[in-house]
């Protein structure tokens, strides 16, 4: 069951939206399977990306992100970064929801180690801006890559997608938690 789960995922990843993408990240952590289509490369101003998560025990999460995007250093090292929202939404058998998380990103390069980077994303939502069982959430991704050829990179790292239930439920649960590694290919 989980091959073809994993394996429908990864089908319709490859089918019309490859066209258009800039990029396809696909993530494995122990319990869970990640495909992200992010449509424009880091030169453009803005990103927008979804992408779709199966979590072990039937549980589906599927995310839209928009953010706007640009240059810049920390110090002395050139950096990517965007700020904007990340729509989460879930459905685990009989409790679904979601939020539209405020936040960003941000990739850093490292010079002295042509193709080495490391990244670092979260978004918030607080309960005005989440629904259904959820009362907030919170997603935290953060990866070291290695870009192996001109247009691909490996990366390993840990990920992090919570969400507070809302009542009758109440507690967190960790909707998708654990180390990371993937491939991301560029077009």
């Amino acid at each position: 069951m989980k091959v073809t789960r994993v394996s429908v995922m990864l089908l319709s990843l490859a089918s019309a939206p490859l066209a258009y993408a800039g990029d396809v990240d696909l993530s494995l952590t122990n319990d869970s399977a990640k495909g992200q289509v992010n449509f424009f490369n880091t030169n453009n101003d803005t990103q927008v990306g979804a992408g779709y998560t199966y979590h072990e025990g039937s549980r589906h999460i599927f995310n839209v992100d928009a953010h706007a995007q640009g240059r810049t250093a920390i110090g002395n090292l050139p950096t990517t970064a965007g700020l904007g929202v990340k729509g989460i939404f879930w459905d685990d058998d009989s409790l679904d929801g979601g939020a539209l998380g405020i936040g960003g990103y941000a990739t850093v390069n490292i010079p002295r180690v042509p193709g080495l980077s490391f990244t670092g994303g979260l978004h918030y939502a607080p309960s005005i801006l989440s629904f259904g069982d959820s009362d907030d959430m919170t997603s935290l991704e953060l990866r070291g890559s290695y870009r192996i050829i001109r247009n691909a990179e490996v990366f390993a790292g840990y990920r992090y997608l919570n969400t507070e239930l809302d009542s009758p439920y109440r507690g967190d649960v960790n909707l998708d938690e654990g180390v990371l590694a993937g491939i991301k290919v560029f077009f």
